[in-house]
């Protein structure tokens, strides 16, 4: 009876102790710079809480699906201010999907009843982290932004400028992405 009631609690421990590892608690967190962008992507604008982005992207995928048979396999958003400086119903961002090369008369067709764009070529700073579910995005945020903030400061860059995240869903990662410029 004693050895069950120590190991039914370590047994939980270890599950939940597995399941963060699997959702990137631990994952190494390596930045660098690169030059990227040039994305077309199809996406709507929102403001307030960033937390509503994922709804927004999701919104944006079942669109393109119903009315255009069209899937995609990256989500992303992009967030225009830090909300340690903005108030949350003031917060900028846009959410939506990747198109992966896109004919020149599916984009025009899309921009019928989307909004499209291609995202600028730019120098930012980048790194990956683990996409397993919405555990990920959690853990990411926690992980990342103040791990970003110290890369920062450590090499004199600019703070200000966005952030985007790409969800890649068949590459099982989150893709930070810092502007520079």
């Amino acid at each position: 009876m004693k050895l069950l009631l120590f190991a039914g609690p370590s047994v939980v421990v270890l599950i939940i102790f597995l399941l963060l590892l699997r959702y990137g608690v631990a994952s190494h967190i390596r930045f660098e710079r690169v030059r990227a962008g040039v994305e077309t992507v199809v996406y709507e604008e929102g403001q307030g809480d960033y937390r509503k982005s994922g709804e927004l992207m999701d919104s944006v995928y079942e669109k393109l699906i119903e009315t255009e048979s069209i899937e995609t396999y990256r989500g992303f958003g992009v967030f225009y201010d830090n909300p340690k400086n903005v108030p949350v119903d003031k917060l900028r961002y846009e959410a939506g999907c990747i198109l992966d090369g896109p004919s020149e008369a599916t984009i025009k067709r899309l921009k019928t009843n989307f909004k499209v764009k291609n995202l600028k070529e730019g120098q930012c700073i980048t790194t990956e982290f683990p996409f397993k579910g919405k555990l990920s995005i959690v853990l990411g945020t926690l992980r990342v932004y103040p791990a970003l903030s110290r890369y920062i400061r450590e090499h004199n860059l600019p703070e200000a400028g966005p952030i985007m995240e790409i969800y890649d869903v068949p590459g099982e990662k989150i893709v930070y992405r810092k502007y520079l410029e």
